[in-house]
């Protein structure tokens, strides 16, 4: 069934959340699970007058996204489950296309995420990641909602 399960992650407890009900379906099924960062650098480089100083925030922003892989990887492994990790970093275009584009080179059978489902103004003007994902992955996608979010 599924055994090359792709997990985008950024530290927040909605990633969290899905990485949680990855980590269950890869050990039931005896899956592959790759988690993903995407370290998004997009608006530094959008905006000329951070320039040279932006290098230290982007060096920060790997750090950090390193940290956060080291944290998921260490879930997954409490409950038994081994995980490989890549870091990307996004300096033009969208996060959602990153972790589809991932999902299509590692061969991914699922994508699995959190969500908050959210919608409103910030959803029609921003859009969301996972709903990018969704509609862009050639592959199925697990969507996981955080409890008490509407």
């Amino acid at each position: 069934m599924y055994q090359r399960i792709l997990v985008p992650v950024d530290g927040s407890d909605t990633a969290k959340r899905g990485l949680q009900e990855a980590i269950k379906l890869s050990k039931a099924l005896g899956g592959q699970m790759r988690l993903v960062h995407i370290v998004d650098d997009s608006a530094l480089a959008l905006n000329p007058e951070t320039g040279i100083a932006a290098a230290p925030l982007v060096e920060d922003f790997a750090e950090g996204g390193k940290e956060i892989l080291m944290e998921a990887r260490t879930m997954a492994a409490a409950q038994g489950v081994d995980a490989e990790t890549v870091l990307h970093e996004n300096f033009t275009g969208r996060v959602a296309d990153l972790i589809v584009d991932e999902a299509r080179k590692w061969r991914a059978d699922l994508i699995v995420m959190g969500t908050h489902a959210s919608g409103g103004i910030r959803h029609a003007v921003m859009g969301s990641d996972a709903e990018a994902v969704l509609h862009g992955a050639e592959v199925p996608v697990l969507l996981v909602r955080v409890p008490g979010t509407k």
